[in-house]
């Protein structure tokens, strides 16, 4: 993806600011995800045939997950470092996502989509956020 791209995507061409709306961005959507497996946790189990139990751990992660990446796209200038562990736990999270689908869980069809869908998304995630950094970077040098 170009500057020119990741710049229309986040709707600025201020490294900075792209770098904090997908973070903040990020936090939205897992803060989402968060408050279904907290909330419906039973219906979304038996729809996609997974532990509820499981659904709701998650969901408590999830939602501490979402508020630290809250916490760090309110930040004027997020620092490097936690960003990175940002991206790379998007990373973790898209890779044993499909692991667990493979070797692990089996879910519905609906399950299995679901997991695969949240994995691509958060996976798409860490590469905005990874761009936008790397964008960040390279202005202030």
């Amino acid at each position: 993806m170009s500057a020119t791209q990741l710049a229309a995507l986040a709707r600025t061409s201020d490294p900075r600011t792209m770098l904090r709306r997908f973070l903040a961005l990020d936090a939205v959507v897992t803060g989402a995800n968060a408050a279904a497996y907290l909330a419906v946790s039973g219906p979304l189990g038996d729809l996609f045939d997974v532990d509820a139990h499981l659904l709701l751990i998650l969901g408590a992660f999830l939602a501490v997950y979402a508020a630290g990446v809250g916490l760090l796209a309110s930040r004027p200038h997020p620092a490097i470092l936690p960003v990175r562990l940002v991206v790379e736990g998007n990373l973790a999270w898209a890779v044993l996502s499909l692991l667990a689908l493979a070797l692990w869980l089996t879910p519905s069809t609906a399950g299995a989509v679901w997991t695969v869908l949240q994995a691509l998304t958060v996976a798409g995630f860490a590469a905005l956020q990874h761009m936008a950094l790397k964008a960040r970077q390279d202005t202030s040098s």
